[in-house]
């Protein structure tokens, strides 16, 4: 189990005990502020316990779902426009704005770890948006997937989303000609 400093500190009482627990090999500190009980773990369940607010995306969220065989470099964390810059060379961050954040957020058991994801109907609109951003293969392979799934998918969440983004008429154009 993978805990915060916070959740650490409710977990074992003070700072002194949780270094003593620690000294004995109960606890590994995994990184600044990060826990566990076991001395090696999912790297991205700690990225994810490290930001607790991010939501994976990007790359990393299509690899999650299953849509690309290709493992990014990176893990792309979605966060509010706002939010402070992260500065962990293993992350890459995603500004979105305040509104469009929480659309689409689902949390996913992978590996035993619980991840907040984008769902698949998001990652497309998401896939659409930004299509000319990633590398052209992966574009292809990420949308041949997806034709492969059409019908496991709830087209009118994909329009639902489509239409609060900006540049709706472009993401739902593209849609008709691309994927279905």
């Amino acid at each position: 189990m993978i805990l915060s400093y916070e959740e650490a500190i409710k977990e074992y009482g003070s700072d002194y005990k949780l270094k003593k627990a620690i000294d004995s090999g109960v606890v590994f500190k995994i990184e600044n502020g990060i826990y566990s009980s076991r001395k090696y773990n999912n790297e991205l369940e700690v990225i994810l316990k490290k930001y607790p607010k991010a939501i994976l995306a990007g790359e990393y969220a299509f690899y999650i779902h299953g849509l690309t065989d290709v493992i990014p470099e990176k893990y792309s964390l979605a966060t509010s426009s706002k939010a402070a810059r992260i500065t962990d060379k293993r992350v890459e961050q995603l500004y979105v704005r305040q509104d469009l954040l929480p659309l689409g957020v689902q949390e996913i058991e992978k590996n035993g770890a619980a991840i907040r994801v984008y769902d698949k109907e998001r990652m497309l609109i998401e896939l659409l948006r930004n299509k000319n951003s990633m590398p052209y293969d992966i574009y292809k392979e990420i949308l041949l997937n997806y034709r492969g799934i059409i019908g496991d998918l709830e087209i009118w969440r994909i329009q639902e989303y489509a239409e609060k983004f900006p540049k709706s008429k472009m993401i739902s154009k593209a849609l008709d000609e691309e994927v279905m």
